[in-house]
């Protein structure tokens, strides 16, 4: 979503400066998602309101906590059981399909109706009323398993990615 901004080292913004994972819906300070500020977001907001949504999974790296994890949408004015029901039921599927996932460390849960609607994750779910979450990678390595020669390595991160499928489906 953001080869500019990665590839002039930027992680979180493009080559305008916006966020983009604040872009997705216009806040008291901003207009978003724009052709101008974040054209990235713009264009793939409306491809999913074209097409629709049945599930989201942002995925980001997290640079301080050594775990992969979940953060759901629980302050999404919509959730209630049918989207806690989605959320539980993947991650008891994730946890089973790989060793690398876990569910006991993460980012702090939203209060009820206190959700970021300009996140992505958090408008998706709101937006198109399915499961839809942020997953965090650490950066460097688990700290339930690491590994001392590579780290969070890509082989580890490709297998991971691949126990996403099975989690789905």
């Amino acid at each position: 979503m953001c080869p500019d901004g990665s590839f002039r080292g930027h992680l979180r913004t493009n080559a305008c400066g916006a966020n983009l994972n604040r872009e997705w819906c216009t806040t008291g300070d901003y207009v978003a998602p724009t052709l101008e500020r974040s054209p990235e977001v713009y264009h793939v907001l409306a491809e999913m309101d074209r097409v629709g949504c049945d599930m989201c999974m942002d995925i980001h790296g997290d640079e301080t906590l050594p775990y992969n994890f979940l953060s759901g949408s629980e302050g999404l004015p919509k959730w209630g059981p049918r989207l806690k029901m989605l959320q539980d039921h993947f991650t008891e599927a994730f946890l089973k399909a790989s060793p690398d996932f876990q569910s006991k460390y993460g980012y702090d849960v939203d209060p009820p109706m206190e959700a970021n609607l300009a996140l992505g994750s958090n408008q998706v779910g709101e937006r198109f009323d399915c499961l839809s979450f942020t997953f965090e990678m650490p950066f460097k390595d688990t700290v339930d398993d690491p590994n001392p020669v590579t780290g969070w390595s890509p082989e580890r991160c490709q297998r991971l990615g691949a126990s996403i499928l099975d989690a789905v489906a």
